[in-house]
């Protein structure tokens, strides 16, 4: 029972969450939602004209909500929350009226993971028609690709709601996690990667998926805090540990260590850790270190009472919880840094 409780505590919302369920059901033999207008607020989870999850900050902490005042736009897109068996007959793809969904996503990752850019950007994270969990297990690549087309297909439709509606020539950060940024990484590709936009790029935070270093062809890894124009990648698992998938050779994956900024596999103790968000979304100074190592991050377990009892391996969830105050005060940074360049 007390290692439940601490396994609760530093792993967010992991006890809220149920085995990802499986779908019986192929893509092609399913319901799919209809779309909604990105004019309609409703359709979208953070707003900067209203006040919503994305403008809290992390209990026990003394940070402030700057959106009022921000030069920069965040464009958040969020990972796959439909994880646990449909509700409803949208089983491969999340409908957006859904309010149980829509309740849990933003009381889960607008919470937890957008609201560590509110203080260098205002905040736009859409809802989309998230592709369930199974398209990223399925053995059926046409499923798979059917299910993200759809996801994907909303993500562009309100960045150029977006786009045509409210940035205004103002510089952009891209955030996104795990599906988030299946789609972010597309969207880049699309409108950033030697397109005019480009030049509007003040960095993307594209967190939770193994990332190439070359998968853009002029936009490249964030090698240095105030940097510009770059990306940071990393996914997280525990020190010594690797995933299965993991050739564990040399990869060409991009690492930015999210408590250096630096791509070196030097390892960063917990000191350097300003503050990271725990279970109850609550803010914990020094909470874990970090280390790059062939192309993903290591992690020891964070340092709160009762680490010796979690052998957890796998720290996706928590990839940006962990380094929470970093990622703001460096978001901030390269805004800092872009608007001294212009």
């Amino acid at each position: 029972m007390r290692a439940l409780v601490i396994f609760c505590v530093i792993y967010l919302s992991a006890c809220t969450s149920q085995t990802p369920y499986v779908l019986s059901t192929r893509w092609k033999d399913a319901t799919q939602p209809a779309p909604m207008d990105y004019a309609d607020p409703a359709a979208w989870s953070a707003l900067p004209s209203r006040y919503d999850a994305a403008d809290l900050v992390p209990r026990k902490s003394s940070l402030k909500d700057e959106q009022a005042n921000a030069k920069a736009d965040v464009f958040f897109i969020h990972p796959t929350i439909f994880t646990y068996k449909p509700e409803n007959e949208y089983v491969w793809n999340a409908s957006m009226t859904d309010q149980a969904l829509n309740t849990r996503t933003d009381s889960s990752t607008i919470l937890n993971q957008a609201t560590a850019f509110n203080a260098a950007g205002r905040i736009f994270a859409p809802r989309y028609r998230q592709a369930h969990y199974q398209a990223f297990v399925t053995p059926y690549k046409e499923d798979k690709e059917a299910a993200l087309d759809l996801a994907y297909s909303d993500v562009k439709r309100a960045f150029d709601y977006y786009l045509a509606h409210e940035n205004k020539g103002r510089p952009i950060i891209i955030a996104s996690h795990s599906q988030g940024t299946v789609h972010a990484t597309r969207l880049m590709k699309e409108y950033f990667d030697g397109k005019t936009l480009g030049k509007q790029l003040v960095a993307a935070y594209i967190i939770g998926i193994a990332t190439p270093k070359n998968t853009f062809t002029n936009i490249p890894v964030c090698t240095s805090p105030n940097q510009t124009g770059c990306f940071v990648a990393y996914t997280t698992f525990l020190q010594g540990y690797l995933p299965p998938w993991h050739p564990g050779t040399v990869t060409e994956l991009a690492s930015v260590n999210p408590l250096t900024w630096s791509t070196d596999e030097n390892f960063a103790s917990k000191e350097k850790n300003i503050g990271g968000v725990s279970y109850g979304f609550k803010y914990v100074k020094e909470f874990a270190d970090a280390q790059n190592h062939l192309g993903i991050l290591w992690t020891n377990t964070p340092y709160v009472p009762g680490r010796a009892f979690v052998k957890l391996k796998n720290w996706h969830k928590a990839d940006i919880n962990l380094y929470y105050q970093n990622i703001r005060e460096n978001a901030v940074l390269r805004v800092n840094t872009y608007l001294s360049q212009k």
